[in-house]
C-alpha cells in the first residue's frame, strides 16, 4: 500500500463533494491522503480501530463478515464514487470494525483523517449531508440483503446471483461464469456444500453446465422462473 498527499482531482468522482464550497470543507479536504492498494490487501479486520473516512476513487472493496464456523458472508461492496458505510458508522460511534474489508481489485482510494472528518462533519453542512445520505443508502441496501437472507429460498437466490453475473455485451461467452462454488457461497452467506448441491441439481435439470471453476448458463428462462416462483 502506498500513500501520498492528495491533490484534488479525485473530487471529480464525487460530484456532491466537488460542489461543496464552504471554507471548512475546503480546508479539511486538503488534508485527505490518497492511497494505491494492491488487489488482495486486507484494508481492515474485525476488531481494528478506524483511522479515517474512506472514499473509493476506483476499484472495489468487499466488506464481509465471518461466523464462528468460518463461513463468510458479503455485506456489500464499496466501488468507484462510493464511501464505506461501516467505516463511517465506526467513526461516528467511536467503535472498532465489526467486519473485514478486502480489496477485490487494485484500489485507488482517499482517506480523510479522523480529526479532519470530525471537523468537517461539525462545520460543513454540505459534507454532513453527503455523509448522512450515503449512510441512508447503505442501510437500505443492507435491509434488502437481510430480507433476502431471511425470507428468500436459496435456489432462487442462487439463480438470481447467476443471472446477475451475465455479461450482456459478451454474447454467448457471457453465459459462462468464472466463479467457484466457494465464491458463490460467500456471496450468499451459506456453506460451499449447499451451493455445490444446488448447482448439481441445476445441472441435472439442464439449467447449467458445470466444469472446473466455471458455470455455463444453459436455460435462462428456467432460472428466471425460479425467481418468479419465490
Amino acid at each position: 500500500m502506498t500513500a501520498a498527499p492528495s491533490s484534488r482531482e479525485w473530487l471529480a468522482e464525487f460530484p456532491a463533494l466537488y460542489d461543496i464550497s464552504d471554507d471548512i470543507w475546503q480546508m479539511d479536504v486538503g488534508k485527505a491522503v490518497r492511497m494505491q492498494v494492491p488487489r488482495g490487501t486486507v484494508l481492515f479486520r474485525d476488531g481494528d480501530s478506524c483511522k479515517g473516512y474512506v472514499l473509493v476513487v476506483s476499484g472495489s472493496v468487499r466488506v464481509q463478515k465471518m461466523d464462528p464456523q468460518g463461513h463468510e458472508m458479503v455485506l456489500y461492496r464499496v466501488e468507484e464514487g462510493q464511501s464505506c458505510m461501516l467505516t463511517t458508522t465506526c467513526l461516528l460511534g467511536s467503535r472498532s470494525y465489526p467486519a473485514e474489508g478486502i480489496a477485490e481489485s487494485d484500489v485507488d482510494l482517499v482517506m480523510l483523517p479522523l480529526k479532519a472528518f470530525e471537523h468537517a462533519l461539525a462545520g460543513s453542512e454540505g459534507f454532513r449531508h453527503f455523509v448522512m445520505h450515503n449512510i441512508g443508502e447503505r442501510i437500505c441496501d443492507l435491509m434488502l440483503l437481510l430480507e433476502d437472507v431471511a425470507f428468500g429460498r436459496m435456489d432462487a437466490r442462487l439463480a438470481r446471483l447467476l443471472l446477475k453475473n451475465i455479461d450482456p455485451g459478451a454474447g454467448k461467452t457471457g453465459l459462462t461464469l468464472n466463479r467457484t462454488h466457494r465464491e458463490l457461497a460467500v456471496e450468499l452467506g451459506t456453506a460451499r456444500e449447499v451451493i455445490s448441491r444446488l448447482l448439481k441439481n441445476f445441472e441435472r435439470n439442464g439449467l447449467v453446465e458445470l466444469s472446473r471453476n466455471q458455470i455455463t448458463l444453459c436455460d435462462l428462462r428456467s432460472l428466471q422462473k425460479l425467481l418468479d416462483q419465490n
